[in-house]
């Protein structure tokens, strides 16, 4: 199996025409910057969140052209201190132009949707994220098949249909709008 990696995968955010949305069903991801930046959120302490610049500059950028950036996370609750960290930072993206919407885990489980991660880029083009044990993003799988491209985008429907936007699930687990918790 080959992966898109680094600029490959990333050239994925710069080249779809309408709409890229991702399925998040992951408790936690591993990354170093994030790591360090729930680690002080925990704590109470001041966050310096620069780091998401780059990634609020695609989502704007990609807004001002008409093009459109979703998302459903699937969580656990209670919520883990990585999930309550991103619906904390996802007013941010939300703010730049991505629609962020979450989905409890138990009920993503009776709707019957997968168990990874995936992006679904103009209803056409679906990458299959692929992680190791230790939750480090390995590289995102094309998937080409046309009957396997029509599943992925019937649970992008199911999943975006029984979600709730982030402002009011936010709300739900008392972290606030543009606070900390």
């Amino acid at each position: 199996m080959s992966l898109l990696r680094g600029d490959d995968f990333d050239r994925l955010f710069e080249s779809f025409e309408h709409t890229a949305y991702r399925l998040e069903v992951r408790d936690r991801y591993d990354s170093p910057v994030e790591a360090a930046a729930v680690d002080r959120f925990v704590a109470g302490e001041p966050n310096d969140l620069s780091w998401l610049d780059g990634w609020l500059d695609t989502i704007g950028r990609a807004t001002r052209e008409g093009r459109r950036f979703a998302r459903v996370r699937v969580v656990t609750e209670p919520l883990t201190d990585y999930s309550r960290f991103g619906l904390h930072c996802a007013r941010l993206t939300n703010g730049a132009g991505e629609d962020i919407r979450y989905l409890r885990r138990a009920h993503a489980h009776r709707l019957g949707l997968p168990e990874h991660d995936y992006w679904l880029f103009d209803s056409r083009r679906v990458v299959r994220m692929h992680f190791d044990q230790h939750d480090r993003f390995l590289g995102g799988e094309p998937i080409r098949a046309a009957d396997t491209v029509v599943d992925y985008n019937h649970w992008r429907d199911v999943a975006w249909h029984h979600a709730t936007r982030r402002d009011d699930f936010a709300a739900e687990h008392a972290i606030g709008l543009d606070t900390h918790p």
